[in-house]
């Protein structure tokens, strides 16, 4: 979706509020990671005492560009399959985050829940798409 998009696009409105596509595409990155590592770190007993609260919808940068957008949507990758390595044979151990929106999840669930996030955003963009011209 990123690389297809034209380079005006990621000032249009992004789906998510008064969000553009570029700030879209930021929070979706930023939200994988945090997601995927809060799982991991509560899988493997790492967990924080000084972890921070959740804040749900905090968009990304306003004028990030195609590049940046790429190579953070890269780096968000490789942590969210650091992640799911981690939180292999511990899916079912709970995890500390709270989210005030979802709750508390155990470690698989919230690696689930960032690819089902992933997806509630690509559907916006991909609406966004079939009616640009």
């Amino acid at each position: 979706m990123v690389i297809v998009l034209p380079d005006a696009a990621f000032a249009l409105p992004g789906g998510e509020g008064d969000w553009n596509v570029a700030q879209a595409l930021g929070h979706t990155a930023e939200a994988r990671a945090g997601l995927a590592m809060a799982g991991s770190l509560a899988a493997s007993g790492h967990w924080p005492a000084d972890a921070a609260a959740v804040v749900p919808g905090v968009p990304g940068a306003a004028d990030a560009t195609r590049e940046a957008l790429l190579r953070r949507l890269a780096t968000t990758q490789r942590v969210v399959e650091r992640a799911a390595r981690s939180i292999a044979g511990h899916e079912d151990t709970p995890c500390r985050l709270e989210h005030p929106l979802v709750g508390r999840l155990r470690c698989g669930e919230w690696l689930l829940f960032a690819g089902v996030h992933d997806l509630m955003h690509l559907d916006q963009l991909e609406r966004l798409e079939a009616n640009l011209p």
